[in-house]
C-alpha cells in the first residue's frame, strides 16, 4: 500500500507541476518578470500553508538542528527554479524542460555514489525512455544549436532539485511532516527572492484582479499541493522512483498547451507521450516484471538441469 501510495503521490507531484504554464504565461503577457512571480508565488504558498496548518493545530516547531537542513533545502529549490527559467533566456523552453529532465539521472548519480543505494536495469531503462519522450515533446526540428552557458545553466537546475529531493530522502527532517517542511522551505524561497528582486528591478505590483487570481491559483495547484506530495512520495517510495515520475510533469504541461493554447498536437508529441507513459509504467511496475523475470529464469534454469 506503501509502494501505491507513493506512486500515486509522485504522478499528483508531476501533474500539478506541469500546470505551471497554465498561470504564469498570462502573468508573463502582463508584463510580470521571473522574480516578481516567483515572489509572490512563494509568498502565498507560505501563507496558504499557514491558514491550513493553524486550522489543522499543527505545530511549526522544530528542532534548531534541523534548521540547517531546511535553509539548505530552501536554497537548492530557489536555485533550480531560478536556474531554469534563466536558462530560458538562452533557448528554448522545450530545450530546457528536456535539459532540466535530466534530473532522475542526478538522483540516481547522487544517491548511488553518496549512499551506495543500488538502481535496477528497469530504472535504468525507464529513465533513458523518459528522457527521450520529454526530448520528443520539446524540441522541434532545427532547434538544436544550443550555447554552452545555456546548457550549463539548464543543467545547475536539474542539479539544484535532485539535491533538493535527496536531502528530502535522506537528510534529518525526513520524517517531519510534509507541511511542515514544505512550509519552511516556502520560507526560505520567499525571502530569498525577495532579496534577489531587490538587486533588480524590485518586486513589481500585481497588475489587475485576474493577474491576483492566477497567482494564487500558482502558489496553491502547482506549488502547496505538488510539493507536499512531492514529499510523501519521497517517504513511501524514494528518490529515484519519485525522480522518473516526474516524467509526467511534460505531459501535463503539452495537454495545457493543446487544450487551453490551441497549440497543435503532432506525431512528435504522441510518440513522446508514448514513451513517458511506458517509463512510469515500467517503474509502477518494477517490482512485478522483475519477480516474474526471476521465476522464468528459475523455471528455464530448473529445465536445463533435468535435461
Amino acid at each position: 500500500m506503501n509502494n501505491l501510495k507513493g506512486f500515486a503521490f509522485g504522478i499528483l507531484t508531476s501533474a500539478t507541476f506541469g500546470l505551471i504554464p497554465l498561470f504564469t504565461l498570462p502573468l508573463m503577457a502582463k508584463g510580470m518578470q521571473f522574480d516578481s512571480i516567483l515572489f509572490y508565488r512563494f509568498l502565498f504558498a507560505a501563507l496558504a500553508l499557514t491558514g491550513i496548518m493553524v486550522a489543522k493545530k499543527e505545530s511549526f516547531h522544530v528542532d534548531k538542528r534541523e534548521i540547517p537542513v531546511l535553509v539548505l533545502l530552501g536554497f537548492f529549490y530557489t536555485a533550480s527554479a531560478m536556474f531554469l527559467f534563466w536558462g530560458y533566456n538562452f533557448m528554448s523552453a522545450g530545450i530546457a524542460t528536456t535539459l532540466h529532465f535530466t534530473y532522475p539521472v542526478f538522483v540516481t548519480l547522487i544517491m548511488l555514489l553518496f549512499f551506495r543505494e543500488k538502481t535496477s536495469w528497469i530504472t535504468l531503462m525507464a529513465i533513458v525512455l523518459a528522457i527521450c519522450g520529454v526530448a520528443r515533446l520539446s524540441i522541434n526540428e532545427g532547434e538544436m544549436r544550443l550555447s554552452a552557458l545555456g546548457v550549463f545553466i539548464v543543467l545547475l537546475s536539474a542539479v539544484g532539485y535532485a539535491l533538493y529531493i535527496t536531502t528530502v530522502n535522506k537528510s534529518r527532517v525526513q520524517k517531519m511532516t510534509g507541511r511542515k517542511l514544505t512550509f519552511y522551505v516556502f520560507v526560505v524561497s520567499t525571502i530569498l527572492f525577495a532579496i534577489k528582486a531587490g538587486t533588480n528591478e524590485g518586486i513589481q505590483p500585481i497588475p489587475d484582479p485576474m493577474s491576483f487570481a492566477n497567482l494564487i491559483l500558482l502558489a496553491i495547484v502547482p506549488t502547496v499541493i505538488s510539493n507536499i506530495t512531492l514529499v510523501l512520495a519521497v517517504h513511501n517510495i524514494g528518490g529515484t522512483l519519485t525522480a522518473v515520475l516526474g516524467a509526467v510533469e511534460p505531459i501535463t504541461a503539452v495537454c495545457v498547451g493543446v487544450l487551453v493554447f490551441s497549440e497543435p498536437f503532432t506525431p512528435n508529441l504522441a510518440v513522446g507521450i508514448l514513451l513517458i507513459i511506458i517509463a512510469v509504467t515500467l517503474i509502477i511496475l518494477s517490482k512485478s516484471i522483475q519477480n516474474t523475470l526471476r521465476k522464468i529464469y528459475r523455471k528455464v534454469t530448473h529445465l536445463q538441469v533435468l535435461k
